[in-house]
């Protein structure tokens, strides 16, 4: 790095004379190649790279796909590693010893569909309307990583090369939780040795008031199947005096949350931090209206915990969804039978200080305890695939972002939000020992994980921007 940017802190870069007519280069270089993007982005999309089905060929496609657009891009060394049975994508572009080195982070493998509830396309038959791209994976995360990809063209347009040393790790099992990730990471430490992580596979908070997130939630699961009768039996022969296993695991899950909404795991809260009076000031300085959330995230009214509000619920306090439940005859013709066994899949969101053993135990306790002796009952809890929380510790990568979103969104202030969902931020974090900044090109509108997935298109340009400028910012802001 030159003298100058060392010396220049990060965010500074208005008072270089000419600085704005840069930034405008680079919007306009990104404007220009908006087709390109685009075809790019419906291209990749049209491979369908669900993880963990029978689609093992698509998802190696997937990943050859990007490996190729890496090379493309400009990566002198691209290469497809191996985690478990699922294909990551690395690349590196080392061009300066004594610059930073930075790792990119993302995913390409996508969820799981339901064709017949998807109504702008097809899942992988992509389509622009509107200002947006539909497809399954256009948002999540296809459309991040491509937003690397076109922002750095757009940075090597500026300068020749990248300003830091640039790896890239895009894995392919993160929609099952990554559980292959960690010895991954563990093989690969040599190569993946960064300076600072970022983390792309996150949401922003709305058109015109970009925000950074600094923290994400952890999470773990557990499916729960409740026993009753040996077999399926007449509903008019038994009824009455057989244990029906659907009621008693309704109840069971029904228990789950007490009157005010708070989780009833015995001891679920003794570990969890209290939530400081700064991050709860940043929340409350983003723009917040209860029914322009309620239409952007489909829902049709705010509950849950009280005495929080509905971001601090989002983002600071743990939760707890039912994410399927199974019984008797949900389709087709019913039997008039009492189920021989109920099934339910819940998911817990865990929050900074809470430990995924403990929280673990406390599932198996509650089950066992809220369970009456005429049922039988097997709780697994997914402790291999469960993600703690991670907080983006303060500091000049902060600060670079929040310069570098300020001319990539055209903006005067940045805000400071978190991310509902979880990743495996907390474990690159811990085994990289590397601090993690998050940026994501996503809003909740874009029906992550749902029927429609979409992508808006200006949003993925100044993310772009954003991260043509972060290189810039970073190159100035970290010690060599």
């Amino acid at each position: 790095m030159t003298a100058e940017k060392l010396s220049a802190p990060a965010g500074s870069g208005r008072e270089h004379d000419g600085h704005e007519r840069d930034d405008d280069r680079v919007h306009d270089f990104l404007r220009a190649n908006e087709d390109r993007l685009v075809a790019q982005l419906a291209e990749w999309v049209r491979i369908p790279s669900v993880a963990g089905s029978n689609r093992d060929p698509d998802l190696r496609r997937s990943a050859a796909w990007l490996a190729g657009a890496l090379r493309d891009t400009g990566f002198p060394r691209v290469e497809i590693w191996w985690a478990g049975e699922a294909p990551a994508v690395f690349a590196e572009w080392a061009v300066d010893r004594d610059a930073p080195t930075v790792l990119v982070y993302s995913h390409h493998d996508v969820r799981a569909v339901k064709e017949e509830n998807w109504s702008e396309t097809a899942p992988f038959e992509p389509v622009v309307r509107a200002g947006r791209l539909y497809g399954r994976g256009s948002s999540d995360a296809k459309g991040q990583i491509l937003a690397h990809l076109w922002g750095l063209r757009a940075h090597l347009a500026e300068h020749g090369a990248p300003l830091v040393n640039l790896k890239f790790l895009v894995e392919g099992e993160e929609e099952l939780g990554s559980p292959s990730f960690a010895g991954l990471l563990e093989e690969k430490a040599e190569e993946i040795a960064a300076d600072l992580v970022v983390f792309s596979d996150t949401l922003l908070w709305r058109a015109g008031a970009p925000a950074i997130c600094t923290s994400v939630r952890g999470m773990i699961s557990a499916h729960i199947e409740v026993y009753g009768p040996v077999k399926d039996i007449h509903s008019g022969a038994a009824s009455g005096s057989a244990p029906n296993s659907a009621l008693e695991l309704s109840r069971l899950l029904a228990s789950v949350l007490d009157s005010s909404g708070r989780i009833a795991l015995p001891g679920f809260y003794d570990d969890a931090r209290p939530i400081p009076d700064e991050r709860r000031e940043e929340l409350a300085a983003l723009p917040f209206d209860e029914e322009d959330w309620l239409a952007r995230s489909h829902t049709r009214k705010v509950g849950g915990e009280s005495g929080y509000t509905v971001l601090e619920q989002l983002w600071l306090r743990p939760s707890v969804e039912v994410i399927s439940m199974i019984a008797g005859d949900p389709v087709g013709p019913t039997r008039a039978a009492i189920p021989a066994v109920a099934a339910a899949d819940i998911s817990f969101r865990t929050v900074p200080g809470q430990r995924n053993d403990r929280v673990a135990e406390q599932i198996r306790r509650w089950a066992e305890e809220r369970l009456p002796d005429t049922v039988e009952a097997t709780v697994e809890v997914a402790e291999e695939s469960a993600q703690l929380a991670y907080e983006t510790p303060r500091g000049p990568a902060v600060d670079a972002l929040d310069a570098a979103m300020r001319r990539g969104f055209r903006v005067s202030t940045v805000g400071r939000m978190g991310n509902a969902g979880g990743g495996p931020a907390e474990l690159m974090a811990r085994m990289l020992k590397a601090p993690i900044v998050f940026f994501g090109t996503g809003y909740i509108e874009d029906d992550w994980h749902d029927s429609d997935e979409s992508v808006h298109l200006p949003t993925l340009l100044d993310g772009a921007a954003t991260l043509a400028f972060l290189w810039e910012e970073l190159a100035r802001a970290l010690p060599d």
